[in-house]
């Protein structure tokens, strides 16, 4: 026996009789409690009584505007997913309302089967919100905070193994892997264990200094001794007498600029540009780069000597395309930091949101992960990251990833079936408490398909399986019409064809 339809409460708040009664008519036909206020005050009381999951909220209205409640809301139930409603759609009122955590604006005259529409996505919201906060547990441990570097993947407890071997001598690392996978948090740790730690870190950038500079920035210069040297000037390594510096992106320095690295190396000495006296620097090196040096020797671009010299112990960081499993702990990590920092509200990521996260191959790494929790995380529209706030290309709502309408009903056998796998910490999504029953979560097809492909990413033409396997379900839903399946998959058709031709050899 099927159980009854599950029941979001909506609370409509508007001193127009016609409009309550109109939306009370439109949405009493589907699976929601409806209940109505005549204003502000009086919407307060009820919502603080009834706990609605949804609100409609008129802004203009006698005593408290529609912001000013909003406002109240946002103290008295934070969790609650407030839709706006007006007939003056100023700039100002829509940027206020998102600011003060609306899920969305409306503005009337409006058609009445995109508000049940509405309603609906947004009580989907809250149960996401809802199973997100039930599932929610910190990844990590207040070190691993304090470290800056997460990863419990095999790859990454490898490096961990090298930073603590390595920290507590003088010996110069190089740091080596792509662009974005954290070779300067990777070297303020080696800084941080070594017993240099009380001394200074100095992180140079030698990619973003123009050539005829980087000489004065590391090595300082004396008065007069070029254009526009006005005073004298101490370089990086001299300020780091005692202490620890990291040269990033090392393969982009000039040979002339490598010559005098060496010295400082071999030698422990410095001369300032235009100067004559030596002067004695003792400086932990570590150096770091995204470029294949043995290349650039080869190719007599890069000193052979100083290679040997600043090679001698190798730290080689993995993509995060190699170390998916990590990325849980990552997005939790950045969340807590960014809510710090930044002051953004949110704090979780709701399971799906985490699944699509997991899936992504993260070409920028971990720089780019966290440039997309930060984008996530400030238009989260409150403590949880949903996976229509992910960009577009992960999933977000605007590349398909869109709200599933509030369920019309549930059978008990699907209320008994477990749920569904979805994060890569095994997490698993609970059932919201009566009156709201939540339908269950499982992964849509596609992101089931990625995260199995991307977690097995040692095995060869990885890239080729994934592509033949969205182009065989692009075929599948279009029932083979090419022209609708080449529009799904944004190509063309002939690129599509190309493909199609190239999996049958």
């Amino acid at each position: 026996m099927a159980d009854a339809a599950p029941t979001a409460t909506v609370l409509i708040i508007d001193d127009d009789s016609e409009i309550r009664y109109s939306l009370q008519r439109v949405l009493s036909g589907r699976p929601f409690r409806v209940l109505s206020a005549a204003s502000g005050e009086e919407g307060l009381k009820t919502a603080a009584k009834e706990k609605p999951q949804v609100i409609l909220l008129d802004n203009r209205m006698t005593g408290l505007s529609g912001l000013e409640t909003l406002q109240h809301l946002r103290t008295t139930a934070p969790k609650c997913m407030v839709i706006l409603m007006t007939a003056f759609g100023t700039t100002q009122t829509a940027i206020e309302a998102m600011k003060f955590g609306a899920f969305d604006y409306v503005i009337k005259p409006f058609d009445f089967k995109k508000i049940v529409t509405l309603v609906e996505n947004a009580a989907k919201a809250w149960l996401d919100l809802y199973a997100a906060g039930a599932a929610y547990q910190p990844l990590l441990k207040s070190e691993d905070y304090k470290e800056g570097i997460v990863g419990s993947s095999e790859p990454m407890q490898e490096v961990f193994k090298i930073i603590g071997q390595v920290a507590a001598s003088d010996v110069t690392v190089m740091i080596t892997g792509e662009s974005g996978t954290g070779k300067e948090l990777v070297a303020k740790c080696l800084w941080q264990h070594s017993h240099r730690s009380t001394k200074t870190f100095i992180a140079v950038n030698c990619a973003a200094i123009p050539e005829n500079l980087i000489e004065s920035e590391l090595f300082g210069h004396e008065k007069g001794s070029f254009t526009g040297a006005t005073a004298q000037r101490i370089g990086k390594f001299e300020l780091c007498d005692g202490g620890t510096i990291f040269l990033d992106e090392i393969g982009d320095m000039t040979l002339s600029t490598q010559t005098k690295i060496l010295r400082a190396i071999q030698a422990g000495e410095i001369q300032r540009v235009g100067g004559s006296e030596t002067i004695k620097v003792s400086v932990r090196l570590i150096a770091a780069t995204n470029k294949d040096l043995e290349k650039l020797v080869t190719d007599k671009l890069f000193r052979e000597d100083l290679y040997y010299r600043l090679n001698v112990v190798r730290i080689k960081l993995p993509p995060l395309r190699e170390r998916l499993s990590d990325v849980p702990a990552l997005v939790d990590f950045m969340l807590q930091r960014l809510a710090g920092e930044k002051k953004i509200r949110a704090r979780k990521v709701s399971p799906e949101a985490l699944a699509a996260l997991c899936a992504y191959p993260w070409p920028g790494n971990v720089r780019e992960l966290e440039n997309t929790v930060y984008r996530s995380g400030v238009v989260a529209q409150g403590e949880t990251v949903l996976l229509k706030d992910l960009p577009r290309e992960i999933g977000g709502s605007s590349s398909g990833g869109s709200m599933v309408p509030w369920p019309a009903a549930k059978s008990a056998e699907a209320a008994a079936a477990p749920k569904a796998e979805v994060t890569a910490s095994n997490a698993v999504a609970p059932t919201a408490p009566a009156p709201v029953v939540a339908p269950a979560q499982t992964l849509p097809e596609a992101y089931d398909l990625l995260y199995r492909l991307l977690r097995a990413g040692s095995e060869n033409g990885i890239l080729e399986k994934i592509e033949s396997a969205m182009i065989e379900r692009a075929l599948k839903e279009t029932d083979g019409n090419h022209a609708k399946a080449a529009e799904l998959l944004g190509i063309t058709r002939a690129t599509l064809k190309k493909r199609v031709e190239a999996t049958k050899e």
